[in-house]
């Protein structure tokens, strides 16, 4: 008697919302096994970039599309290496240029929709600027690490996105009004710019710079309750998140178990951004999480490959990461009362 074998559901024929929580999941671990295994200077990059272009649900760009990428990020981190100069010799011009540039890369995030292009230039303003002043080396090193981090992370995409496609056109992100939009830029704005000036003390703490950045172009946190709770408690997540897979590496610390712990743990976390697992926690704060993981893990295994102490520099980049969100999380309830004080009176002045 014929032994009847069920057929395997095809892709199409699984749940949207799970095809995205795969896709991302696989693009983000293989991104992190191409990165770890082409030895890159800062392989971390792969992952978290392409954890940030993978996480919209749409079809991934075309060779054409990533030649013009690499090229927009080669220009707009460059600008960091035309900024080290000025902050060299004339710094107060520096300042307010980097000042200037941070707050247009902000509204090309906010404003245009432009997240990805947003971020790369407040990427090469923030970040490239300050690792000139201490060796033009490091500068370009980081920027050769974020062009390979971002052709990596598209490529993964690339193979993995036939298996979970999408069934239509990626969803409509809601308009920003302009006035709502620019006050968003300079909320980032005034978030990422002390995060700079600490880099500019010690590059140490570039990895600060990234989940400011992250944290300033989230425009969907405006009060203090969810500040408190998506900025800060996310951080903490992510530091928990780091610790248990630094355990579960240690039992058999190779890069196979890396990808996997990598894809196991993205199955869980982006299973809540996209709400295929109901969380009393909206999707942003699941997105700061996965970001935070991501920037708290790549340091300590290269602090591990290096000998260093591992928990003691973890320790001190969470620590970090924690003031980050603190910080920013005032600055969102004291700039919206601050805007909300200032729209009433308006507003009675009007009335009157």
């Amino acid at each position: 008697m014929p032994i009847e074998v069920a057929a395997m559901p095809m892709p199409r024929q699984m749940p949207l919302a799970a095809r995205r929580v795969f896709r991302l999941a696989a693009t983000t671990a293989l991104a992190l096994a191409g990165g770890y295994a082409l030895a890159l200077e800062l392989p971390f990059m792969a992952p978290l970039f392409a954890f940030i272009l993978a996480s919209k649900p749409a079809p991934p760009m075309g060779v054409k599309g990533l030649l013009g990428l690499s090229l927009l990020l080669v220009l707009t981190l460059g600008l960091g290496v035309l900024l080290t100069p000025v902050l060299r010799y004339y710094p107060m011009t520096g300042l307010m240029l980097v000042l200037l540039g941070l707050f247009f890369a902000n509204y090309v995030a906010l404003n245009l929709g432009k997240g990805p292009v947003g971020t790369f230039l407040t990427a090469g303003i923030a970040i490239i600027s300050t690792a000139g002043l201490t060796s033009m080396a490091l500068a370009t090193a980081l920027i050769q690490a974020m062009v390979f981090g971002v052709a990596i992370g598209v490529v993964s995409l690339w193979l993995i996105y036939p298996f979970f496609p999408e069934d239509g056109p990626a969803p409509e992100m809601p308009a920003v009004a302009p006035a709502q939009s620019s006050w968003l830029a300079v909320r980032a704005t005034l978030i990422v710019f002390p995060a700079f000036l600490l880099v500019l003390a010690n590059t140490a703490y570039l990895p600060t710079v990234m989940k400011a950045v992250q944290l300033g172009q989230q425009d969907s946190v405006t009060d203090a309750k969810h500040a408190g709770r998506e900025l800060v408690g996310s951080t903490f997540m992510g530091g928990l998140w780091a610790v248990m897979f630094w355990l579960g590496l240690s039992v058999w610390p190779s890069l196979w178990m890396f990808t996997l712990w990598m894809l196991l743990v993205g199955v869980y976390i982006c299973a809540r951004v996209y709400g295929v697992v109901p969380s009393r926690y909206p999707p942003s704060y699941w997105v700061n999480t996965m970001v935070t993981l991501l920037i708290l893990l790549g340091p300590a295994v290269n602090d591990s490959a290096t000998g260093k102490d591992v928990m003691t520099a973890f320790l001190v980049r969470l620590s970090l990461l924690v003031a980050v969100a603190l910080y920013a999380s005032a600055a969102v309830v004291l700039l919206e009362r601050w805007r909300d004080r200032r729209v009433a009176r308006g507003t009675r002045a009007v009335m009157a």
